[in-house]
């Protein structure tokens, strides 16, 4: 509503009557009370309501998942706003190279510099074209190389960019990479990104590192990074500022009080995820699977191989043959209970770790607040030999001189071989340090931020969807053995799966997620398929011959489809013996190859049985075969390589070169993969 305009109110015809009109009507009255009520209210109010504000913006508790956070995807704007001048950027799939990005961080403050660890993930990478803007700045690259010779999933995007051509001119860069010599593009991606960056103009710092993790990759990084920091100084004309100390990256705040509805208990990232479950599932939301089947699949010896079923049914997971399935494995709680004995620690008090960078991308080593004990059995890897760095980071907290002395010899430059005999080889964790070393008690808080994440284990999915659309199997050997020094050495995953025993309608639940793999039948049903794969590298064959029989099944020509594979003893350990021979007696095999090694005098492996059959293999690879390898990569994977490169060369009439560039030709049109591991 409106006051009345006064020439509408002279245009109301008066009554007859003489009496004079009142200035205000009952309407204008109205209006003038309602408007000074508003005001009244509004003045009286007011302070109050800008009192209240503050209030308001203090929430409960709440944390931001790990790899969400909202922030400015220019790492070049936040180099400015805060100072640094050293990017390590990672490409990491098992969280090593993480962690080694992190110490590179660190180790700038020795040199007076300002660095930070990024994932080029979550940046914009072509902003490498702009490091100019920076002054005395320069960039590592810490690049693990994955599968086939391909990019860390979140390097993937910073891989494609450089496959296009960039001015890099103002981009100083040093790269280390980490591989594995036991396969076949042993660290591809940092000689690529090594290669890439100097043809695009961008200086080089120093050579390329390459870390080996068949041998040791600790010992590699270390030797590097040795190099690294003097051509450092030398080209910006700087020096070390002294040794640097112990420097915390979080800070630790202790929760007298909080709602235990905001405790992590277990959730990679999102809280309570894991019992509030929302598609799509993935490594940051994995799905809470009931386990099915959990069988024996050995019939004898000492060794143990599990057959589990998981249940997908109504969780919209999809998956093909060929895929992985990731299983989010807890620590064992013994040695769990043994740390907090040691350390007198109550695993049930609540605790975040808050990183002392606001700027960082990561505010939490891991999802918090939480408590030591899910800290410790599902957050840190309390079984993997710590590295120089984790023990380096302790010494001070040993009360004995002659164990701070032996700390500080092996952790030192000198001391690399102590140390991986020591603790490498010997597969010391971080227990059995605690007590080989009585005196050695850091805090557990400390511990917590220095060990690395304890990060999902990946499995060959070894099923069909086409004939198990509600199901994912897999096959793992129990992993159970005695190290060097005669500790018994457990599986986490293999170990902790092995007590996931159906025991109702339900049966126990397991945190997993599908991961593509590009390990895939041919398109076409008919192409001719050789299929090499001893022991549990078996699996994912068994989802391929599946796929073959359900094809036949439905009347569609299939092609021939042959399989080598073996185990130890054939009374013992040949699994899925009765499937296999089915598919044999039906026709969906066309050769079944089976090598027990050690049911005679002369071990007998597939690789024999391979030379054996060479002048069928030829035929086949010659009428357009797919070869696949799957199972270890050190010893079996490579002595296959090698006996095919000596059939194309022997049945192909082909030079020793000639038959080198056969096998590379089979390779770059994806006639033969490998899904191999060391």
């Amino acid at each position: 509503m409106t006051d009345m305009d006064p020439d509408e109110t002279q245009s109301v015809p008066l009554p007859a009557a003489t009496e004079e009109e009142p200035f205000l009507g009952m309407t204008d009255i109205f209006l003038v009370c309602m408007i000074l009520g508003l005001t009244i209210y509004w003045w009286f109010f007011r302070d109050r309501k800008a009192a209240a504000t503050p209030q308001q913006l203090v929430k409960p508790l709440t944390v931001v998942p790990l790899s969400t956070a909202s922030r400015d995807p220019s790492f070049i704007n936040r180099m400015k706003k805060t100072k640094k001048n050293v990017a390590v950027f990672y490409g990491s799939q098992t969280g090593t190279a993480e962690e080694f990005a992190g110490r590179l961080a660190r180790d700038c403050i020795r040199y007076g510099l300002k660095g930070f660890a990024v994932d080029p993930e979550e940046c914009e990478m072509e902003e490498l074209t702009r490091m100019g803007e920076v002054e005395s700045s320069f960039a590592l690259f810490c690049l693990a190389t994955y599968g086939e010779g391909d990019p860390t999933d979140n390097a993937q995007e910073f891989f494609d960019w450089l496959q296009e051509d960039h001015d890099l001119s103002e981009l100083r860069y040093a790269v280390f990479g980490l591989g594995n010599k036991t396969y076949e593009h042993f660290n591809a991606m940092g000689i690529f990104v090594d290669k890439r960056l100097e043809e695009m103009g961008a200086v080089r710092l120093c050579t390329a590192g390459m870390g080996d993790d068949d041998a040791n990759i600790e010992e590699d990084f270390v030797t590097w990074r040795e190099t690294l920091w003097p051509a450092v100084c030398e080209h910006f004309g700087i020096e070390s500022v002294g040794e640097e100390g112990v420097m915390r990256q979080y800070t630790l705040e202790k929760h007298e009080d909080i709602n235990q509805n905001e405790i992590f208990t277990g959730e990679p990232t999102r809280l309570n995820s894991l019992t509030q479950q929302k598609p799509p599932y993935d490594a940051k939301n994995p799905y809470m699977s009931s386990v099915k089947v959990n069988r024996e699949l050995h019939k004898g010896g000492d060794r143990s191989c599990m057959h589990i079923e998981f249940d997908i049914s109504g969780s919209r997971i999809r998956y093909e043959a060929g895929d992985h399935v990731a299983v989010y494995a807890t620590n064992d709680p013994s040695m769990v209970e043994e740390i907090a004995h040691l350390l007198n620690v109550n695993l049930d008090e609540v605790f975040t770790l808050n990183n002392v960078d606001d700027e960082a991308a990561k505010k939490h080593p891991f999802p918090c607040p939480t408590t030591y004990r899910t800290a410790l059995l599902h957050y840190v890897d309390i079984t993997h030999p710590p590295r120089t760095n984790v023990l380096h980071d302790i010494i001070d907290y040993a009360s004995d001189p002659k164990d701070r002395e032996f700390l500080t010899r092996i952790t030192a430059s000198a001391g690399k071989k102590e140390f991986a005999e020591w603790v490498t080889e010997s597969h010391r964790d971080i227990l059995q340090i605690l007590k080989d070393l009585p005196s050695l008690k850091p805090p557990l808080d400390h511990l917590c931020e220095l060990l690395p994440r304890l990060h999902a284990r990946y499995y060959s999915i070894s099923s069909s969807p086409k004939e198990h659309p509600e199901r994912i199997h897999i096959t793992a050997v129990l992993v159970d053995y005695h190290s060097k020094i005669d500790r018994r050495i457990k599986g986490v995953a293999t170990n902790w799966l092995a007590t996931k025993i159906p025991n109702g309608p339900d049966g126990p639940r397991v945190p997993i997620y599908v991961r593509k793999s590009p390990f895939r039948l041919p398109f076409k049903t008919t192409t001719p398929v050789i299929m090499i794969g001893p022991g549990t590298g078996l699996a994912p064959f068994r989802g391929f011959i599946q796929e073959r029989h359900h094809a036949k099944a439905e009347g569609k020509p299939i092609g021939d489809t042959v399989l080598f594979s073996g185990c130890r003893k054939k009374s013992e350990d040949y699994i899925y013996q009765e499937e296999l021979e089915g598919y044999e007696g039906d026709g969906t095999l066309s050769q079944l190859n089976m090598a027990f090694s050690r049911d005679q005098a002369q071990k007998v492996y597939v690789q024999h049985l391979i030379k054996q059959k060479s002048e069928s293999v030829w035929n086949l690879l010659n009428d357009g075969a797919h070869l696949y390898v799957c199972g270890d990569a050190r010893h079996m994977a490579h002595d296959v390589d090698m006996v095919l490169h000596e059939i194309v060369e022997k049945n192909g009439n082909m030079t020793q070169s000639q038959a080198k560039d056969f096998i590379k030709g089979l390779r770059n049109k994806g006639r033969y993969a490998c899904d191999v591991w060391s």
